[in-house]
């Protein structure tokens, strides 16, 4: 399943039906698990770990060691999990030993043509990243989270889950989950209610949702007043537990 004109290093592990296609370069240290398919002039150098019934396509350069300044040749690392769609011209680059010295992108996630994914990033599972969006070092993105095309996620930047970034949108601070953002410098605009109603989430959960929204967005609380708003609202409602908790660990402040 390799073509003869792929250079697969004696080092690399390759699991069971994976396919490589011409002109691309697996370098030492890359593992890829089964049913895997590698198109055409795709790089991917180690350390790698790539899951199982992966699809990576032309052009993409997965483990490339980082543009960090600090970057001096460490052995860092960059996992990926299962079934991802890697599309056109992507560009993954491993770890720093300055952060955890990886990179890791988990399951069943979506990057379309053009998507860069820096150093030391933590990607979660389901998310989806539109054309030429970016996320600059350290940043991470919860699962189920949609990054519009051309838009940018600044050094140590949070995407929460279920969040919906616009296109275009540059976000410096972060988005709680389940929030909907836009803008040159992110805003927030709502809850994302018709990707939540697509996941299942109950008419219940939403309401709470709402109210968690208008307490920190609508009702002009300071972010300690909202809150307490927040606490009482967890209490019967494991989603805005999590919103409160997102907002609880955020070192640079979420967007407001």
């Amino acid at each position: 399943m390799i073509d003869p004109q792929a250079f697969v290093h004696p080092e690399a592990k390759l699991g069971n039906n994976v396919k490589v296609g011409p002109w691309s370069y697996i370098g030492a240290g890359v593992e890829i698990g089964d049913d895997t398919e590698i198109m055409s002039h795709v790089v991917i150098k180690g350390p790698t770990v790539i899951g199982k019934r992966n699809r990576i396509f032309q052009f993409a350069s997965v483990g490339e060691e980082c543009q960090d300044k600090k970057y001096q040749g460490e052995p860092t690392r960059l996992v990926i999990g299962d079934d991802n769609v890697i599309r056109e011209s992507v560009t993954i680059h491993r770890g720093t030993v300055q952060d955890q010295g990886l990179t890791a992108i988990g399951n069943n996630n979506l990057l379309m043509a053009y998507v860069h994914v820096a150093h030391d990033c933590i990607i979660g599972n389901n998310v989806i990243m539109a054309n030429y969006s970016a996320l600059a070092g350290h940043a991470t993105v919860g699962d189920w989270a949609i990054m519009g095309g051309q838009s940018g996620v600044h050094q140590f930047c949070r995407v929460g889950a279920h969040a919906f970034v616009g296109a275009c949108a540059l976000v410096v601070q972060d988005v709680p989950p389940f929030v909907t953002c836009a803008g040159m410098r992110a805003e927030p605009f709502g809850i994302n209610l018709e990707g939540l109603k697509r996941r299942g989430f109950s008419k219940a959960s939403l309401q709470a949702l709402r109210k968690a929204y208008k307490a920190l967005y609508r009702q002009n609380l300071t972010l300690e007043e909202a809150k307490v708003e927040l606490a009482t609202l967890a209490a019967d409602e494991p989603a805005v537990a999590e919103l409160l908790a997102f907002i609880n660990q955020s070192e640079r402040g979420i967007i407001r």
